[in-house]
């Protein structure tokens, strides 16, 4: 490859060791580990030096930079050392010091152990070797769709953008992928009817194995009642309940929640099962992430039982917002009680169930037909106006 600017001449080409065996052949394939050379004349002066960097792309941009400002550019030394395991090790270490979730993590070693699988299978060992393309076919491995694979995306670009802010990389690779173009999908809360469905199923639940279907029973109607996430409800500690009301912090948010429960409730939760003496639905023993899922695995059961196989605990939280919203409660204080960080969120998501937004918009459109109504369809004559 040839490159012409001003005074710069400069080419760059493959530096194969007497190892590699493309060395000897002027042969350059992807495979090769070895690292590029530029070779030219900048200001009179005669430069053939390794970029240090085996990535393609890496060495264009260098090049390019040279171009521009007609002084030798090098990859800093320390990059070559710094492997793409060791990256995600010290990433994880550092996710870990910044007190980040345990969740969080979680979902950072799983992209992190399907990138290294990539990465093996590639013959990609160093953190610089990772280029956007190479992210790009890796993107394409995920089993993600919609909105979580926008969620991997700013996974990898906080991974990338802590590697370039350690000096072992010049820029960040994956501030170069594009995000999917995904839709919102709608939050549907349960109707009345399905509610109603929902509680009947319990006399058809199988009575068998370690379930439990009074507490299964007490676990929907404080979802119904408090608005609670499944992960804030499972692990609701007996000590969040004082004088009648529901007081605790949310796990995703970490937000304040306090709010009255009702009497029946309260009575449920006092007579419910005790497995743990500081828990009503999880024992304490184990991960919090594992008895989640077995109670998901029980709620959809009985939503199939139901006649609701597209049912899920979350849509217990809808209809909480949905019924407080249509029953008047300014959006500001569903917010407040949903545990949301800001009033925006429970706008996005809930703007249309809030009454006085509805009626002033269903009043806004009959003004509007009401003084167009006495014109006719190609506004000529008039006709007797639409009562």
């Amino acid at each position: 490859m040839l490159i012409k600017y001003r005074r710069v001449r400069l080419r760059i080409y493959r530096g194969h060791q007497k190892s590699c065996i493309h060395h000897g052949t002027g042969r350059s394939r992807d495979s090769c580990r070895c690292t590029w050379w530029v070779d030219g004349v900048i200001d009179r002066k005669r430069w053939n030096k390794s970029l240090r960097t085996r990535n393609r792309d890496v060495a264009l941009d260098i090049v390019r930079e040279m171009e521009v400002t007609g002084e030798v550019i090098e990859q800093p030394p320390t990059a070559e050392l710094v492997t793409l395991s060791v990256a995600c090790e010290k990433f994880l270490a550092d996710s870990s010091a910044r007190g980040l979730r345990e969740a969080t993590l979680y979902k950072y070693r799983l992209l992190f152990r399907r990138l290294r699988n990539f990465a093996e299978r590639s013959r990609i060992l160093l953190i610089r070797d990772v280029s956007v393309d190479a992210l790009r076919q890796f993107r394409a491995t995920l089993p993600h769709r919609g909105t979580s694979a926008n969620k991997r995306l700013e996974e990898l670009r906080a991974f990338g953008r802590f590697c370039w802010e350690s000096g072992w990389i010049l820029e960040n690779p994956a501030g170069r992928l594009k995000p999917r173009k995904t839709q919102d999908p709608p939050r549907e809360p349960f109707s009345e009817e399905e509610v109603k469905r929902i509680l009947v199923a319990f006399s058809q639940y199988p009575r068998r194995g370690n379930t439990d279907i009074e507490r299964l029973r007490t676990l929907v109607h404080l979802l119904l009642e408090s608005g609670l996430r499944l992960g804030d409800a499972v692990q609701l500690r007996r000590d969040s309940i004082v004088n009648g009301r529901l007081c605790l912090r949310t796990e995703k948010t970490g937000t304040s929640v306090c709010l009255p429960l009702s009497g029946c409730l309260l009575e449920e939760l006092q007579m419910v099962k005790r497995t743990s003496t500081e828990y009503f639905f999880w024992s304490g023993r184990g991960k919090l992430k594992s008895c989640v899922g077995d109670w998901q695995r029980s709620l959809k059961r009985l939503f199939r039982l139901a006649g609701l196989p597209n049912g899920c605990a979350h849509r217990f939280r809808h209809t909480f917002a949905k019924r407080y919203l249509l029953a008047g409660i300014p959006p500001e204080r569903v917010a407040i009680l949903m545990g949301h960080s800001s009033l925006t969120v429970t706008l996005r998501h809930y703007a249309r169930w809030v009454r006085e937004r509805q009626e002033q918009l269903e009043a806004d459109v009959r003004l509007v037909q009401e003084k167009y109504a006495r014109y006719s369809l190609d506004g000529g004559t008039l006709v007797q106006q639409i009562q």
